[in-house]
């Protein structure tokens, strides 16, 4: 008998004794554990148990739910690299998309460097537009469109657009052809035909002709052989859903899909996935169709859960997969859905299809829904995809102890969430806690924080670890001004620093214009904006006629409307701007700047062109040109104002160079510093007053995301600051603590005590500064304007600050029995309330020197509503009228 049955007791002996198993950290256990990890490859090593789990779970839906900072695209890339090293899939038939080239650059890279050279075989690995131009590419007849076809830029879109407009005999002023375009890709991003949008959208523009205008778009474009952006997922989605039997090819194709930032999703890309990922259900497709060609000699071996026959039971099918010699003789490895059955012996043909999708995100990071993005997509995965895996990474490696610990207390306060906590292995009692500091105005705010960071980078912090994110961009202004005066290097990420911004260097031109009337650049460059009907043509004329004499091209505007060189129309619009400029060059040394630079704004038109323009960055410029006029109060004059932007705009922005970050937080998503800095937490700003407004709890819920998304950024030190005091559109008004920061855990802030009173505004109350003084003009300023306030003082003056280029203007604070007296730095501030009766009564005849002549219609304290001849009726201070 064999030695091998030795062992086997009969059936009339004594069982033998049971051998033991090895001790738990025996000499055999750890040596049985160092086999397996030897078997272990490369890339899994160093990652964290819920990481190896996210990364082995192969076989159907899984969602990653990742937090920041918890190594979610190491898993995104590893999980990639493991499918291909096990010969699962080819690199073909993996579909990976991300949002972003740059994101996928990286991903590329990372595998490359996890499994070689295979990387170079996915074709399929790229954003939702890039991939939809290879699936257009391949099928464009399907749509319409030959394979060569163009892909509009907005300016084409907008170009055509108001064609289109002008063809159907609409005024292109009243419905902006912007303003329809940024309706059609809202459409689109919501996955919408012309036959498919809102009827309500469809009369909301050219008095119900949008559902026409859209159609007519549209096949415009197919007569162009050209699509837009929208295009790219829309075509497919139509491709997909006219021709099973294309979207049963890619259903074969792709065995594995893998979707980045699934939070981030549109309708559409969500619409796009679905098809992609959700198969019919009943018959087995390998029933329906041949299997698909065996792999090449030397591919490795490889899964083949597909090749089973239909009478195999799910036990069978498990057997043969685990085998992966015998996996290796299979005509291919498994499709997308052909995963192992559901556990209980029964029919291929009756088995629901399993999914192989791996979506990969974070609910709690969802800050895009302004651009189309649906948090609802990541909360319904587990609907859409019955069974579905959910791996948490809930292990951060970024932040502190005291940082996760605020950013989960805030979060838990959304409702619509799937819920994680962020927690950290590296506790640190020295950990600094967040701190939360006060103050009175957004000035003292930039100075206090300008301050901090000098005494970090004393300490040897380095500056490109420090980042200051704000939630609108007009609030960079007020950084950048005083990092430019302390000499801090800094950089605006995600766009152009303040003064480089589109609008301010066009309402920089005016102001230059206007104060240096042989500026030609300046004069190019507003000449016919906002448009006038001065095109390239009247541009070179004028030029040509400056050359030719030698003289400024606003000189030979002058000129040359004097004569019949120009067309009428050109010749009349020409006219228009030499007036205006006339006109505002003699108001600059008789009006105060600040008021002229609004003014110049306004009749020019430009301003009221971005309230025209319907696009999601005209209210940000609106923004950015009244904090423009706000920065200008700081200076005496126009022309001091423009040598201090020359210098501003002198400092070089070197990317290699140690600097401050400065951005909104929207733009830090997916970055970190050592030490970040979050001003504006206020009611209005932060949250945002605008997505209150449009999304209601939906809108607040983002907009506590995007608080998470700041206060995770940070590595080390992270400090929230708010005001009690903003200019907000133009004007200073009081502002309440944001509502958020009543929702930060206090085992994890810490209230930050100021050193210094800044302003007179300090721990002692609204008490006296010591700029205050009992006589506002006892002082050694020997600037121009502060003369000509000299020249003007009264006792009226004196109790009201002061008159400055004939107008009354007034100040703020309160010192301990009420209103008071107060200036810093000679600044005047206007007073909007006063105990005394009005010096003019109801029906009085005044002058306003903007709105001209109007009668008094009622009086509230030193506030009057006057019926303006021109301008109809208006509210203004007493103090800026005088009786006619």
């Amino acid at each position: 008998m064999s030695k091998g049955f030795d062992d086997i007791p009969f059936f009339d002996e004594e069982p033998a004794p049971r051998k033991p198993a090895p001790a738990a950290n025996g000499i055999a256990a750890r040596a049985m554990a160092a086999r397996d990890n030897a078997k272990r490859p490369d890339y899994l090593s160093g990652l964290n148990p819920e990481q190896t789990e996210a990364v082995e779970t192969l076989e159907g839906p899984v969602l990653v739910l990742a937090g920041a900072g918890t190594g979610k695209t190491r898993v995104l890339t590893t999980r990639i690299a493991h499918i291909l090293s096990t010969g699962r899939a080819f690199p073909s038939q993996i579909l990976a998309v991300t949002f972003t080239n740059k994101a996928a650059r990286e991903m590329k890279e990372r595998i490359g460097v996890l499994v070689g050279h295979a990387v170079e075989g996915m074709p399929w690995l790229g954003t939702f537009h890039s991939i939809g131009v290879k699936l257009l590419r391949r099928h464009a007849e399907l749509v319409g469109l030959r394979s060569d076809f163009t892909i509009l830029d907005t300016d084409d879109v907008v170009r055509l657009i108001k064609q289109l407009i002008q063809a159907e005999g609409l005024d292109d002023k009243r419905w902006p052809a912007k303003q329809f375009a940024g309706m059609i890709d809202t459409w689109k991003n919501k996955g919408l035909d012309p036959s498919q949008i809102p009827e309500g959208d469809a009369r909301a523009f050219a008095n119900g002709k949008g559902r026409e205008l859209y159609a007519a778009y549209q096949n415009r474009l197919l007569t162009l052989n050209a699509c837009d952006f929208g295009d790219l997922l829309l075509h497919p989605i139509r491709m997909f859903r006219a021709n099973p039997d294309v979207l049963r090819e890619y259903h074969d194709k792709f065995r594995y899909i893998l979707v980045d930032e699934y939070q981030d999703t549109n309708t559409a890309q969500y619409m796009w996935l679905r098809l992609l990922a959700q198969r019919p259900q009943g018959k087995s497709w390998s029933q329906r169709n041949p299997s698909p060609t065996p792999p090449h000699k030397g591919e490795g071996q490889v899964r083949a859960a597909d090749s089973r026959s239909p009478s195999q039971s799910s036990e069978e099918q498990a057997s043969n997969l685990d085998d992966r010699n015998a996996a290796a003789r299979q005509d291919s490895p498994s499709p997308l859905w052909g995963g192992v059955g559901e556990g209980k012996s029964q029919g291929a043909g009756d088995r629901k299809p399993t999914v192989n999708i791996c979506c990969v995100g974070d609910d709690d990071q969802s800050i895009y829904g302004w651009r189309g993005a649906e948090v609802d997509n990541i909360l319904r995965f587990e609907k859409d995809f019955p069974g579905a895996k959910v791996i948490k990474l809930e292990r951060n490696y970024r932040s502190t102890e005291h940082i996760l610990g605020a950013a989960a207390h805030l979060i838990a306060h959304n409702e619509g969430r799937l819920g994680k906590t962020l927690f950290t292995e590296r506790t640190n009692p020295d950990d600094e806690k967040v701190h939360v500091h006060a103050a009175w105005d957004s000035e003292e705010e930039a100075r206090a924080i300008g301050e901090e960071i000098e005494q970090l980078q004393r300490q040897k912090h380095n500056l490109n670890d420090i980042a200051i994110l704000v939630r609108a961009s007009f609030q960079m202004r007020e950084f950048e001004d005083r990092f430019v005066t302390l000499g801090l290097n800094y950089r605006v990420i995600g766009g152009p620093r303040f003064y480089e911004r589109l609008e301010i260097r066009d309402a920089m031109a005016y102001f230059r214009l206007v104060c240096q009337p042989a500026d030609d650049l300046a004069f190019e460059r507003i000449v016919n904006t906002p448009k006038r009907g001065l095109g390239d043509t009247t541009v070179r004329t004028l030029h040509d006629y400056a050359r030719a004499r030698d003289i400024p091209m606003l000189a030979a505007a002058t000129e040359i409307i004097e004569t019949d060189e120009l067309k009428p129309k050109a010749r009349k619009a020409l006219f228009d701007v030499v007036t205006d400029f006339r006109r505002w060059q003699t108001l600059l040394e008789t009006t105060p700047h600040t008021e002229l630079a609004e003014q110049i704004l306004d009749e020019s038109g430009y301003t009221a062109m971005w309230q025209a323009d319907k696009s999601a960055e005209a209210p940000g410029r609106l923004e950015n040109l009244k904090e423009l006029i706000r920065s200008m109060e700081a200076f005496e004059s126009m022309r001091g104002f423009l040598e201090h932007v020359a210098l501003v705009m002198d400092a070089e922005q070197n990317e290699d160079m140690d600097a401050v970050s400065i951005m909104t937080l929207h733009s830090a998503k997916g970055l970190e510093f050592d030490t970040v800095f979050l001003p504006g937490w206020e009611e209005g700003l932060f949250p945002h007053q605008r997505a209150l407004d449009e999304g209601g709890r939906a809108g607040l819920e983002e907009e506590r995301r995007l608080a998470y998304v700041g206060i995770t950024r940070a590595k080390r030190r992270c400090h929230i600051w708010f005001v009690s005091n903003r200019r907000i559109h133009g004007l200073w008004q009081s502002t309440m603590p944001s509502r958020f920061l009543d929702e930060l855990p206090i085992d994890h802030v810490e209230v930050a005590e100021q050193d210094v009173s800044y302003g007179g505004y300090g721990r002692g109350g609204y008490g006296q500064s010591g700029f205050d003084k009992a006589d506002p003009f006892e002082n050694s300023y020997q600037t121009p304007g502060w003369k000509r306030a000299q020249q003007h003082r009264s006792e009226a003056t004196r109790d009201n600050w002061g008159t400055r280029s004939g107008h009354a203007v007034e100040r703020i604070g309160y010192g301990e029995s009420g209103p008071r007296t107060r200036m810093i730095e000679g600044e005047l501030v206007a007073k909007s309330t006063t105990s005394e009766p009005s010096r003019f009564n109801i029906g009085d005849r005044v002058f306003h020197l903007k709105f001209g002549n109007g009668n008094i219609a009622a009086i509230e304290g030193n506030k009057l509503t006057i019926n303006f001849d021109r301008a109809g009726q208006k509210r203004v201070l007493e103090g800026f009228v005088e009786r006619v």
